[in-house]
């Protein structure tokens, strides 16, 4: 569904949509901004297709030039490369996701049957029911494996009156319709009972509440995920799902490993990321002013095994970001707008940043000079040695001044670099070969970031293996 805003899913009459929601799961999460990609449909519905993210797809507006779907296709050809007998089908009235447009198509002529019909100059208010009825008719009657289907309306809507009108509400409690006319569909299939299906439900991108998009506000930047199916419990809500999981949980849902050539992650294979248990402690700002008040998003205080050394901090500064710190991409994005925060997409839920540049605002004594520790890890160095491969995801931007290092020890051995970053390193996802001395039995890691008015540094899902 283009352009919806879930906070007015559950203002609108959507009983079908709010019927899966309770039945299922409901992940709210954020798109990248400018200069990775606008907030529009060309990115948006590249990343959902694709499953990956637009610095590898390619699509950073609707344009579409730099298009990359060569190298990083949408999951339906993705099965049909992979498992050919399987069954596809696409349906949309947006000329790039199934057309030969010349900007798409985003779901190429692999795939087995293709519905495109085009949205009418006023929006897709004519064309959507048609979208609906055609696919619907696939699903019941036909043997589809994977199937997209695109509504267009509540988009149309939001750029027509506005997120904040009635006449949005309007639409998103149509579209509801035609959703349950598609769940129908799939319930009345005759072999239903014996078969398993999942059942997606997303966005490309939100919409303001005057209406439009392309921007790095929060609501433009707002999507979300809506789950059902087996391995997902009802009622359920998540803060660590991305946009490019939907792709993921396709591939995943019917059989077709895509590995580290996405980078979604299946809805079933959640990560236990130990940042993530932080959310309950999380706190409202106290000297930012950008973030919305009510909005929960900080602490200093490091899950239980690792910790946080600032005994060369400077004193003073602005408290959020006094030192390392745990954060959310809705906090810590909004602490400043337009200076790159919004491209941090590979971190999920609650990550760790270094931010001297926001800590600067405010009167301080002294420099940015904070460390943070790992637990100790236990390895096995053998009489020989051996490797290790240290994976976290990181987005870190440099200046002049600052600096960020990875530093290891080993049974409790003086710390030695094994990275220093001295350009910049956007959302990056990083795997450092360890070289483990013989007869180690553990090793530490720590992430030391140094600067004044400078940038910053984030860290997410830190593992060894």
């Amino acid at each position: 569904m283009d352009g919806v805003v879930l906070d007015r899913v559950k203002a609108a009459s959507a009983p079908h949509l709010k019927g899966l929601m309770a039945q299922g799961l409901t992940a709210q999460s954020t798109l990248y901004a400018n200069p990775m990609a606008a907030t529009s449909s060309g990115p948006g519905w590249s990343t959902i297709a694709t499953g990956v993210w637009p610095d590898k797809h390619g699509v950073r507006d609707n344009s579409f030039t730099g298009k990359n779907y060569t190298a990083y296709p949408d999951f339906l050809t993705r099965i049909e490369n992979a498992a050919p007998a399987l069954d596809t089908y696409a349906a949309a009235d947006w000329e790039p996701i199934t057309s030969t447009d010349q900007n798409g198509p985003i779901f190429s002529a692999k795939v087995d049957k293709r519905l495109f019909l085009k949205g009418d100059r006023d929006g897709y208010g004519s064309e959507d029911p048609k979208v609906a009825a055609a696919a619907a008719a696939e699903l019941r009657d036909a043997d589809p494996d994977a199937a997209f289907v695109y509504l267009g309306q509540v988009d149309s809507a939001g750029h027509s009156y506005g997120a904040a009108g009635q006449q949005y509400l309007d639409a998103i409690a149509r579209v509801d319709a035609m959703v349950g006319q598609l769940l129908t569909a799939v319930r009345n299939r005759p072999a239903y009972a014996q078969e398993n299906w999942k059942i997606l439900v997303t966005t490309d991108h939100g919409h303001t509440d005057s209406g439009g998009h392309g921007g790095s506000s929060f609501q433009e930047r707002g999507t979300f995920v809506i789950a059902k199916g087996a391995g997902i419990p009802a009622g359920s809500v998540r803060s660590d799902v991305r946009l490019v999981d939907v792709a993921a949980t396709a591939l995943q849902h019917v059989g077709v490993p895509a590995g580290s050539a996405v980078d979604g992650i299946p809805l079933n294979s959640p990560d236990s990321d130990p940042f993530d248990t932080l959310r309950p402690q999380l706190q409202a700002r106290v000297d930012e002013t950008g973030i919305p008040a009510g909005t929960k998003g900080f602490t200093h205080t490091p899950p239980a095994g690792w910790s946080i050394v600032n005994s060369a901090m400077g004193s003073g500064g602005v408290t959020e970001w006094a030192g390392w710190a745990f954060t959310t991409d809705e906090f810590w994005s909004q602490a400043q707008r337009d200076q790159w925060r919004e491209l941090n997409v590979r971190s999920r839920d609650v990550f760790a940043v270094a931010d001297s540049d926001e800590w600067d605002d405010k009167s301080h004594t002294g420099s940015f000079d904070s460390t943070l520790v790992t637990p100790r890890w236990a390895v096995s160095g053998g009489t020989s040695g051996s490797t290790a491969t240290l994976r976290f995801q990181t987005h870190y931007r440099h200046e002049a001044g600052q600096s960020a290092q990875v530093l290891v020890s080993f049974n409790g051995g003086a710390p030695t670099a094994v990275k220093n970053y001295t350009a910049d390193a956007v959302a990056k996802a990083e795997a450092l070969t360890l070289q483990v001395p013989a007869g180690a039995t553990d090793v530490q890691v720590r992430f030391r970031y140094t600067g004044s008015n400078n940038w910053y540094w984030t860290i997410d899902n830190v593992t060894l293996g």
